[in-house]
């Protein structure tokens, strides 16, 4: 009798934390969806500040703005981090034509950064096409000295997960040029990475690796539009040449900030649950999915667990990194800083994947925990978020090498992200209010229910 009592009472006491998720998430999802000031926000980061490039004014004016909107929500603590950041600066908008025997056609391309400029009078030279670093090291260096390499690899377009793609052909930008100036090229033009033919140039971060700083080539992303252009003109005369001119330059790295709001534990505030984005952006545009989307995002947490009167557990902070576009300076700070306050993280979440309707999220965690995901999966179906996976989370959180710690991404539609990720339409007007709202929502339910249950 004593038994089927114990089983009544545990019974009733699992139907009874069970109804409490489902309404506090149905809070969560109300307020975000009706309440919400993460548009708001976005708006004044991307339409009165504009890019947040490392180091550049528009970043000062990012750091000065969030930490004002955080304090502004009364949470416990908000601060900033000190961070060194190194500042590549575009300089004069960047031109490039094809020239064959006939005409002289202009392309859009755009410096990757990092890179060198070519020179004020530009760079001119015949074209070597290749569909990937592998194939350039298997050519005879005769064929590529004094040439520029153009990567000509575009993303596939079968997976249906587009960071898949996005994976499977990012090594031509990030280490074309180092690849191409071993082989005696002059240059090196990549295809903009996106799966989409227009005629916005994708830039992002490239690396010379160990090359010594004579050695360093000029390079750039042409649009998707351009490089299948190039590549056609290419077939019909193999002996054209290629003019592009960029005044870009590598200056003296600056003093810049993480910005960090925290709701403290009420029962466990030693223990750390980190949910953020970066601050930072590339200067075509300003950057509104990368990463305003997850800044924001990041900040509404904590306004929606202030709003709702709920009181953690465990300590929440929002950490909005400074870097994380060009070198990760701010989330390897954060891991050092934390590493020498002992601090005990046990939970991360990172948006960085755009502002589109979340679809679930993806975890870096043991057999156990994601089981324990696995069990609140039902919770997540009645708003459309619904695929959890194990895989990779987020690049500033990554750094984070606590004992035992879960590591979450929020995972949104991608198939649009790379129609604007690192481009000049990466702006405020390309993200819908609704799914940004939805995605603020989904990650604060995803730490609401670590807050209240815990790691294994």
């Amino acid at each position: 009798m004593k038994k089927i009592a114990l089983s009544i009472l545990l019974l009733t006491s699992i139907v009874h934390s069970q109804s409490n998720d489902q309404k506090m998430l149905a809070d969560i999802y109300k307020f975000s969806l009706t309440q919400s000031s993460c548009y708001s926000w976005l708006d004044y980061l991307s339409n009165k500040i504009g890019h947040r490039m490392s180091g550049s004014v528009g970043a000062e004016k990012g750091v000065v703005y969030t930490k004002q909107q955080l304090e502004a929500l009364g949470v416990d603590k908000v601060y900033l981090q000190e961070v060194m950041v190194p500042k590549w600066v575009r300089g004069e908008k960047e031109t490039a034509y094809i020239l064959d025997k006939k005409t002289k056609t202009n392309v859009p391309i755009c410096a990757l950064g990092g890179s060198i400029a070519t020179g004020k009078n530009g760079l001119t030279a015949e074209i070597i096409e290749v569909q990937s670093i592998k194939e350039l090291e298997s050519l005879d260096p005769s064929k590529v000295k004094g040439k520029i390499v153009f990567y000509n690899r575009p993303m596939e377009p079968e997976n249906i997960n587009t960071f898949r793609s996005y994976g499977r052909c990012v090594d031509q930008r990030f280490s074309g040029a180092e690849k191409a100036a071993k082989m005696g090229a002059v240059g090196a033009i990549v295809r903009s990475m996106t799966l989409r033919l227009d005629d916005f140039p994708h830039t992002g971060m490239q690396s010379y690796g160990d090359l010594p700083k004579d050695k360093y080539i000029p390079t750039a992303a042409i649009s998707t539009n351009g490089a299948e252009l190039l590549s056609k003109k290419l077939k019909q005369d193999s002996s054209l040449k290629f003019h592009f001119k960029m005044s870009c330059e590598m200056q003296q790295d600056v003093l810049s900030y993480n910005v960090v709001g925290e709701i403290a534990g009420s029962e466990h505030p030693e223990k750390i649950m980190v949910v953020g984005g970066h601050l930072d952006s590339w200067d075509l545009a300003d950057g509104s999915h990368d990463d305003g989307a997850g800044v924001v995002q990041s900040m509404e947490v904590l306004q929606i667990f202030k709003r709702l009167n709920y009181k953690p557990k465990n300590t929440i902070r929002a950490v909005l990194f400074m870097n994380e576009e060009f070198g990760g300076k701010g989330g390897k700070k954060y891991e050092e800083l934390s590493k020498q306050n002992k601090e005990n993280h046990i939970f991360s979440l990172e948006s960085d994947c755009g502002g589109f309707s979340p679809r679930g999220f993806s975890f870096q965690c043991d057999a156990n925990n994601f089981q324990k995901v696995m069990n609140w999966k039902y919770l997540f179906e009645p708003y459309l978020v619904h695929n959890f996976v194990l895989g990779g989370t987020g690049s500033d959180t990554s750094h984070l090498t606590s004992a035992k710690i879960v590591k979450a991404g929020l995972s949104p539609d991608s198939q649009r992200y790379f129609d604007y990720h690192h481009a000049g339409n990466d702006r405020f007007d390309a993200v819908n209010k609704r799914e940004l709202e939805l995605g603020a929502a989904s990650m604060a339910s995803l730490i609401y229910l670590f807050d209240q249950y815990g790691i294994d």
